[in-house]
């Protein structure tokens, strides 16, 4: 096996391992924002959660502070990746 291949297979299983990462995040994002705030805001409408129903949280407040959650877990995830590859950045 040369360099030039293994290399390649390493970028490959890189690659895949971040598109899992993005894909995950990309479910929990439209579960929270779509699937809460949208398509259950009535089921949840009941539920009161920090002063008003779950469902308007979710629309108001709730698929925000996930998406800036997700921001950071995919930074973290994405550094232990580099780490397992070896590309970290200095």
């Amino acid at each position: 096996m040369s360099y030039g291949t293994h290399h390649n297979k390493d970028v490959s299983g890189y690659w895949k391992a971040n598109v899992r990462i993005i894909i995950g995040c990309l479910i929990v994002w439209a579960i929270c924002s779509l699937g809460f705030a949208i398509l259950l805001r009535p089921a949840l409408m009941g539920i009161t959660f920090m002063g008003t129903d779950l469902g308007l949280w979710f629309g108001q407040q709730g698929a925000i502070l996930t998406f800036v959650a997700l921001i950071f877990f995919y930074a973290w995830r994405m550094n232990r990746l580099d780490k397992e590859y070896g590309v970290e950045e200095d």
